[in-house]
């Protein structure tokens, strides 16, 4: 369950950081910080059942996750404009109901002995096509319930959420593997869902169904609609090609990293382990001090800056050794990528949500999350070629060295209202 969205700042930011921001809200938090802390407890899951039950090889481990990502992401396609017209609460509860059913099939097939590679990979795409329609319904949701001045505080919470996630959830759900068996994790992920469901469907309220204003039937120009809002929107369209091919790049070179540490490096998973979840806290530094930037600086400059300095780090990974040294490479790298992306993601978030129509939120969010998935997809595949052709050192270094171009296609000028662009003194 991930979120992101869009909105500038206010000047009193600094002062409402620690405000609370409604009951609704706090229901929505609660769901998104129980499915998230599920999802994380879970992490490569899928992939280390495959290994330890199925006996699964490089390549069918490789195919699970970059198939799941991109099939998953055409057959969300159609959901976009779909999710536009509907009420988003009870779309978002029916995918989260989805997700539990799909992934709670896992754990039921294993002890029955049932489990095969084709139900992880079918799995994976009814979950991957779930999480970007929940994507598209929660980024309106966030839009209705939170004022526009306090979307930046919102996004910023639920990145501390994801951070806080990220660096707890892996250890714990390798000590719940080792204790409990390969599917444990699987069936908290699955759980987690459920309630995340409970979490939302408690929001409470009255929401009304959105207007539509052209014809009931789904017509084929409307699954491009999406596409066609942010290929021709000044502010949305440079931040579209930076963050997809930013996360493309990163993620395509995260197994070559595991590869280059575990197999030929010879690291210990412990040592693999920290090196990446001890960093975590840097997400979390983030997205705790975005707010007071923003009030500060004012949110474009905040924004390109951290947008930036986020693309500097990742090519430091490729000069990792052996020993004491490479780990405290490691962690020095991530520390500084993931802080930056820290205090960027929930700006960015905001300011889409800000630069986006209300009418048209699902379908901008649903054409995001399917273009980033697609992408990691091809790009992971790719980078696996070439590190074959090559080595995983330097496919590493060739995606540091893209990523340093990444900063060109920020947006230079600030499309936000007047008002929205002066930065204030932060009063926290």
């Amino acid at each position: 369950m991930i979120f992101w969205s869009s909105q500038g700042c206010s000047g009193k930011t600094g002062m409402v950081t620690r405000r609370s921001l409604g009951r609704q809200f706090e229901w929505l938090w609660a769901a998104y910080a129980i499915s998230t802390f599920g999802t994380w407890l879970a992490f490569d899951a899928f992939s280390i059942i495959a290994i330890l039950v199925l006996h699964a090889g490089p390549t069918e481990v490789s195919v699970l996750a970059a198939v799941g990502l991109a099939v998953g992401a055409v057959v969300a396609v159609p959901l976009g404009p779909w999710v536009e017209f509907r009420r988003k609460r009870p779309v978002m509860i029916a995918m989260d109901l989805t997700r539990f059913a799909a992934v709670m099939s896992v754990p039921a097939a294993f002890a029955l002995g049932w489990l095969s590679l084709a139900q992880l990979l079918v799995v994976s795409v009814i979950v991957a096509a779930a999480n970007i329609t929940f994507k598209a319904a929660s980024g309106a949701c966030l839009k209705a319930l939170v004022r526009p001045e306090d979307l930046l505080i919102a996004n910023g919470r639920f990145e501390s959420t994801t951070w806080t996630a990220t660096a707890l959830g892996p250890p714990l759900g390798g000590v719940a593997i080792g204790l409990f068996g390969p599917v444990t994790t699987v069936v908290a992920d699955a759980v987690s869902y459920l309630f995340s469901a409970v979490g939302i469907r408690a929001i409470g309220g009255r929401e009304p169904r959105p207007v539509q204003t052209d014809a009931p039937r789904l017509r084929a120009g409307d699954l491009l609609e999406g596409w066609r809002y942010i290929l021709t929107h000044p502010a949305l369209r440079p931040l579209f090609f930076n963050t997809v091919l930013v996360n493309g790049l990163i993620m395509a070179t995260s197994p070559l990293v595991a590869v280059l540490m575990l197999g030929h490096l010879g690291f210990a998973p412990w040592q693999y382990g920290l090196a990446f979840g001890a960093p975590c806290v840097g997400g979390l530094i983030g997205s705790r001090l975005a707010p007071r930037l923003v009030a500060k600086f004012g949110q474009h400059k905040v924004m390109l800056t951290a947008g930036t300095l986020r693309a500097c780090w990742s090519i430091g990974l490729a000069f990792i050794r052996p020993g004491a040294a490479g780990i405290v490479l490691v962690i020095v790298v991530q520390l500084g990528l993931v802080t930056c992306v820290g205090v960027f993601n929930p700006v960015f978030a905001s300011y889409r949500l800000n630069q986006t129509e209300t009418d048209r939120v699902a379908r901008t969010l649903s054409a995001w999350s399917v273009t980033s998935n697609a992408t990691i997809a091809a790009l992971t595949a790719l980078w696996g070629l070439l590190a074959g052709i090559t080595s995983p050192r330097t496919a590493i270094a060739i995606a540091g060295i893209l990523l340093l171009a990444t900063p060109l296609v920020l947006p230079r000028h600030d499309y936000a209202p007047q008002h929205e662009r002066e930065p204030a003194q932060s009063h926290t």
